[in-house]
């Protein structure tokens, strides 16, 4: 089995330049709470905002495809391309990829085994075979992952340490009879870790059961913007307020305790009474521009002026993701990066 550790491969940080991001045109019209016809227009002003920045490669088939022609054909940056997909999450179905250490060294990517968050929204045979389908396009290795993984569940600074939250990985409707040592240590083989840093937490209404991408994420090597609630009476206080002390407690891969720079989110964000995973922790880094998804509440400012802070040298693009988060995902959740 092809391994990154052997083989000069590392998880590049986001923020890293990129080749180009990946998207998955949505169809699966189940997904959302309310309107769907509102879905398709967010999804193409999203890709036209990180078009000003970077190459965006848009996978589909069939009726979805043509959809997504009439809204993107044509405009600078984009290429759609035909691979069948169930639905819109490429964050977690698609290829994780590595970026080579030297010149010796040809990137690669993880392929990942995908059960649909623990096998919660059958079917997903399409979903399944994206991330080998796009390698196939590149003409690029792959590493097969042997763990059912999501890449919203990872989350790296680049210099050989990887958050985890461990509801989303030790867990018998992921990776039964794996124990906790054993996804340790595939996790530091296949992406070239060093230290697999293991968190808490969840948000209400989060249907993966708590991806890292919408609850603490690096910004710089030792320095993590982590998620806060605030409002005692918000279900997510308890939690997000546990997984801050235990993030303080913790020490990266080169022996640093992290720098912790909360981010309070929206309080009790709900559609027609069912609270969403509304967190401004879901943010995406292109080149040149961090993405950053708004509720229109008080929370928004703040959050940019945050990561403004955290990405001097970016472009901050405040992302209206109140449509969005009715997935029970926003802006990290549906893209792709392609280290280059």
């Amino acid at each position: 089995m092809s391994r990154a550790a052997g083989n000069g491969l590392r998880l590049a940080a986001e923020w890293e330049p990129h080749a180009a991001t990946w998207l998955a045109w949505p169809h699966r019209r189940a997904t959302w709470l309310g309107d769907f016809a509102l879905i398709p227009p967010v999804f193409a002003r999203l890709v036209r905002l990180i078009a000003r920045f970077e190459p965006v490669k848009v996978i589909a088939t069939g009726g979805p495809l043509d959809e997504a022609r009439r809204h993107l054909g044509g405009v600078a940056g984009v290429e759609l391309i035909d691979i069948p997909t169930s639905d819109a999450w490429i964050r977690d179905t698609g290829p994780v990829f590595l970026a080579a250490r030297s010149n010796a060294a040809k990137a690669a990517a993880v392929c990942w085994t995908w059960n649909a968050w623990g096998g919660k929204y059958p079917p997903w045979d399409d979903d399944a075979a994206i991330a080998r389908a796009i390698c196939r396009r590149l003409g690029m290795r792959v590493i097969e992952g042997g763990l059912v993984v999501e890449g919203g569940g990872l989350e790296t600074d680049g210099d050989g340490t990887l958050l985890v939250n461990q509801r989303c990985l030790d867990d018998p409707a992921r990776n039964p009879g794996v124990s906790r040592q054993q996804v340790d240590e595939l996790l530091r083989d296949r992406l070239g870790i060093d230290r697999v840093l293991w968190v808490g937490g969840e948000l209400a209404g989060d249907d993966t059961d708590g991806h890292i991408d919408q609850l603490a994420r690096f910004v710089a090597p030792g320095k993590v913007v982590a998620a806060r609630q605030s409002d005692p009476e918000d279900p997510n206080h308890a939690s997000l307020e546990a997984n801050l002390k235990l993030l303080r407690s913790l020490e990266d891969a080169k022996g640093r305790r992290l720098e912790l720079i909360p981010i309070d989110i929206p309080s009790r964000f709900c559609f027609e009474g069912v609270q969403l995973p509304a967190s401004h922790l879901n943010y995406y880094v292109a080149n040149g521009v961090v993405v950053v998804p708004v509720f229109g509440g008080p929370t928004d400012e703040p959050a940019l002026r945050t990561l403004a802070a955290c990405f001097p040298d970016r472009s901050i693009e405040p992302f209206d993701a109140t449509e969005l988060v009715r997935g029970r995902g926003a802006v990290h959740c549906v893209t792709r990066d392609q280290p280059g």
